[in-house]
């Protein structure tokens, strides 16, 4: 018989309700699942919003006469909207998910690094669970 002390993991509606539901809350801390699978529905709802901004219709004026055509770019009025209300949440999770790995909040700058800053990042996220710490055993940084 094998006895186990790892929570059960997070499935995908229960990760995207606790990460609106914690929109705000930067404070407590999120698994691995719930951090993953919050992160992927944003990317699917973001493309999604991508391909209905190509096809929204957009007036032309040339030479006196109107006529219509796609927007044609992925930075229309519904992928703006949308990544401007899910980047609080987005952030909240993100720092939940680093102390729950055992890092500083400040590990979210790597990512004003190109290229490397991402992978670094990334790797943080994957880090796995940690025990909660006290106070008092708190590395001061």
């Amino acid at each position: 018989m094998s006895f186990t002390t790892t929570p059960p993991r997070m499935s995908f509606g229960a990760a995207i309700s606790t990460g609106f539901r914690k929109y705000a809350d930067f404070a407590g801390r999120a698994g691995v699942a719930e951090f993953w699978w919050f992160i992927l529905f944003i990317v699917l709802v973001n493309a999604s919003a991508q391909v209905l901004d190509g096809m929204l219709p957009v007036p032309v004026h040339s030479l006196g006469w109107t006529h219509w055509r796609g927007y044609g770019s992925s930075d229309g009025p519904l992928t703006t909207l949308w990544a401007l209300g899910t980047l609080v949440p987005v952030l909240a999770v993100a720092v939940r998910r680093l102390r729950d790995g055992g890092n500083r909040w400040t590990q979210l700058f790597w990512l004003l690094l190109p290229i490397v800053g991402l992978i670094l990042t990334a790797i943080r996220m994957c880090d796995p669970s940690k025990p909660e710490v006290s106070n008092q055993d708190a590395p001061v940084i």
